[in-house]
């Protein structure tokens, strides 16, 4: 994968950009997409307070608000999915744990479980990323990855629970 184009610091003035952008985390190098999935961490602990219909509309809606931030970032960096746009992470790692109740256990297998399948693409989530492209596509690898790890988080708690390892 050839290495991105740098970030103009100009782009983090504009609100939208500065979302798409993590606040800045995506310009944190090495990998990016972990510093970006880091400001999902610090997003999900006051909103873990919340119902689960209440989280889980919040994060449609944040779905939603970023399919077009991140295409209108990508647009202006010139590259579909830039390594420094990284909304897509924050929103994942926040549909990831959208049903954890082990706390920061289950906070910490969401992270690496979401990580890993973003980083390794297992299908159909790399051919999702090729095929789709704009703001969507950039979102929909990162939704495929929180899918799968949600199911690592949920298999984390029903075994902690089970054998009462976190309790």
């Amino acid at each position: 994968m050839a290495a991105s184009k740098p970030v103009p610091p100009a782009l983090l003035r504009d609100p939208g950009h500065c979302l798409a952008l993590g606040f800045g985390s995506g310009l944190l190098r090495p990998a990016p997409g972990t510093w970006g999935t880091l400001v999902g961490v610090a997003c999900y602990w006051p909103l873990a307070g919340l119902s689960p219909p209440a989280y889980l509309a919040l994060v449609a809606l944040l779905f939603a608000a970023a399919v077009p931030l991140c295409g209108r970032t990508a647009r202006a960096l010139g590259e579909h999915d830039h390594g420094a746009i990284v909304l897509d992470e924050i929103v994942g790692y926040l549909a990831t744990v959208s049903f954890c109740s082990s706390g920061v256990a289950g906070a910490l297998v969401g992270f690496v479980a979401f990580r890993l399948f973003d980083i390794v693409k297992p299908w159909p989530i790399r051919q999702a990323d090729r095929a789709v492209g704009g703001g969507f596509g950039i979102m929909l690898d990162d939704l495929l990855a929180a899918t799968y790890a949600l199911c690592i988080v949920e298999i984390f708690e029903y075994l902690s629970f089970a054998y009462k390892l976190f309790q």
